[in-house]
């Protein structure tokens, strides 16, 4: 029987055949030089241009294993799939894409490593974060007012709640996601708001962003679509349906 390894990447993928090829040979080279294992968790969303085909090549070897969906089923519902089939002590999502390189998760992984924090989220909104190369200024702006947005509906205090890298510990964030409901992209900021409920500690760390022109995200239905979701999230709360996440954690203890 293996061991279980250090750490899981779990990354959801859409219809990705003509880039994640190239990005999971990169973050391979990477995890051989790295040092800790990890294990490479790709979950294909229903594809129909052969992403399925690209990642079981790459995936055959030992360390990467590809998940299936029945159908398209969501990000958030890849990304769940993912996370509960993992099986390392820490987890990293991240996007297909790795707008956020591979090389930016010593930064996010140390803090929870440590037990500073249960969740370390990349972050694109603060002062030190690095953004080389920018959305057009029409995103990035519906992008700070869907913020705000975020901030008024739920109270959450993040700067940058949808950069599609954060790492976490497993055995901690099991229960957040087990009663995690939104299947599509306002996935994070379920997670996010269950965390707080469950009195997890999240972290904000600024890393390096480079947009990628091939987003798949429409900023304006896709925007119109997570609001709806966010407010179904405090109605499912506010009538009792996520059920009683709080609870103690060994690491708490000696936590300020």
């Amino acid at each position: 029987m293996h061991a279980s390894p250090d750490l899981s990447i779990v990354i959801p993928a859409y219809n990705e055949a003509d880039r994640i090829g190239p990005n999971l040979e990169h973050l391979r080279g990477w995890l051989a030089a790295w040092d800790g294992s990890g294990e490479v968790v790709v979950v294909d969303d229903g594809s129909t241009d052969g992403t399925a085909e690209v990642a079981e090549r790459i995936c055959g070897g030992p360390g990467f294993r590809l998940l299936r969906n029945q159908g398209n089923q969501g990000k958030g519902y890849s990304i769940k799939h993912g996370v509960l089939l993992a099986r390392g002590s820490f987890v990293l999502l991240s996007d297909a894409d790795f707008s956020t390189p591979v090389e930016e998760l010593p930064r996010l992984l140390e803090p929870v490593a440590s037990g500073r924090c249960d969740i370390a989220i990349g972050s694109r909104g603060l002062k030190t974060s690095r953004i080389e190369r920018r959305q057009p200024a029409w995103r990035e702006g519906m992008g700070r007012c869907f913020n705000r947005l975020v901030r008024l509906l739920t109270g959450l205090p993040y700067s940058d709640t949808q950069c599609g890298f954060k790492v976490m510990r497993r055995d901690v964030v099991l229960p957040v996601f087990r009663a995690a409901r939104v299947t599509r992209f306002a996935y994070d900021v379920e997670i996010l708001y269950l965390a707080a409920k469950a009195g997890l500690a999240v972290e904000e760390i600024p890393v390096i962003w480079r947009n990628d022109p091939a987003s798949k995200v429409d900023p304006v239905f896709d925007a119109i679509t997570m609001l709806k979701d966010i407010v179904r999230i405090r109605l499912r709360d506010y009538r009792g349906r996520y059920g009683e996440l709080r609870r103690r954690f060994p690491m708490d203890e000696g936590r300020s």
